[in-house]
């Protein structure tokens, strides 16, 4: 005969199930540390108690904060705001606030950053291309929702987004083969990120296909404009040759391209420019911006819907890849002499 509590509570569900109250609460609350037989013990007390959870208990027993963190290397140039633009317009639809850090390529400040965030978030977004994710991921309980986005390989698996930074930067260097162009130079990004590492490997690799092409040279940068202000400079004195610069990103091919015309130097007429993320400045300028699109912006956007999906149990872990679409602008005419 099935009874039924007027006012079950969950020590009466306990009672009746022959366990802890804490073991009911993780089974109520559908945690998955519970073996199969004891859930199905318990859930069938609650069923016969008619016992049904208080929201409000559930909410404390839960922790729900209803707050994301995100951790980012910097914040520096539109490449990071349109991460944060995404993030935050998605997090607010899904009623979560966003606590922010960055971390500037220091692990140890990324490990610290994480300790300190555990406890105050439901789940988190990281992006670590500097840093070992691994060491990072070690301070956090394994039971903490995480999207990685575009980390370096690692041994914990976790919900990720990857950029495919290869084929992005081979794409970039076959148009600018195809437009007739043979002294490439690449402008790298800093030699301990990953994604700089990856796109100038890439570079070198479509450099060595092409047999007529010249030797690759490449030119470390740090991803922020004034490393293409300071290859212009070198352009511009003769220490440096080429017809075409691809660099790792837009902000440093748009100082570039800035300094170079503010030189006297006829770009795209003597040297092409192309680049790699396509921020929002890269259509913008004159000549628009030739570059490999990842439009971060929907990055965060996707993010934050991945860490959501994970936060409410409705999947496993998910592998989301990201293929740069080649965006041809005005800075990488086909070649006339």
């Amino acid at each position: 005969m099935k009874l039924k509590a007027v006012h079950a509570t969950i020590r009466d569900v306990a009672r009746r199930a022959e366990v802890s109250v804490a073991t009911v609460s993780r089974v109520l609350n559908g945690l998955d540390n519970v073996r199969p037989a004891l859930r199905e013990r318990v859930e069938g007390a609650a069923a016969e108690l008619g016992y049904v959870p208080h929201a409000g208990a559930r909410s404390l027993s839960l922790s729900r904060s209803h707050m994301i963190g995100v951790v980012l290397p910097d914040l520096y140039g539109e490449y990071y705001s349109e991460i944060l633009r995404g993030v935050d317009r998605t997090a607010t639809a899904n009623g979560l606030n966003v606590l922010l850090s960055n971390i500037h390529g220091d692990e140890a400040r990324g490990i610290e950053v994480v300790r300190t965030m555990r406890g105050r978030v439901d789940g988190l977004v990281l992006m670590l291309p500097d840093i070992d994710t691994d060491r990072v991921l070690a301070a956090l309980p394994q039971s903490m929702p995480v999207v990685l986005v575009n980390c370096r390989d690692g041994e914990d698996l976790r919900s990720e987004i990857r950029i495919d930074n290869a084929l992005g930067a081979t794409r970039v260097i076959h148009h600018l083969l195809d437009q007739g162009y043979r002294q490439i130079v690449h402008l790298a990004g800093p030699a301990f990120n990953t994604e700089a590492q990856v796109r100038a490997e890439a570079y070198r690799a479509a450099i060595a296909a092409h047999g007529a092409a010249a030797e690759p040279m490449i030119i470390e940068g740090d991803f922020r404009e004034e490393s293409g202000v300071q290859l212009a400079r070198r352009i511009l004195a003769g220490e440096v040759s080429a017809d075409a610069v691809f660099a790792a990103n837009d902000m440093m091919a748009i100082g570039l391209m800035t300094a170079l015309r503010e030189g006297g130097f006829d770009v795209p007429g003597r040297i092409a420019v192309a680049g790699f993320d396509d921020i929002p400045l890269a259509r913008f300028v004159t000549p628009g911006l030739t570059t490999a699109r990842v439009d971060m912006y929907e990055r965060g956007k996707q993010a934050v819907a991945m860490l959501s999906d994970a936060m409410e149990r409705r999947s496993p872990r998910q592998i989301a890849d990201c293929a740069p679409e080649l965006i041809v602008r005005g800075s990488t005419p086909t070649k006339t002499t």
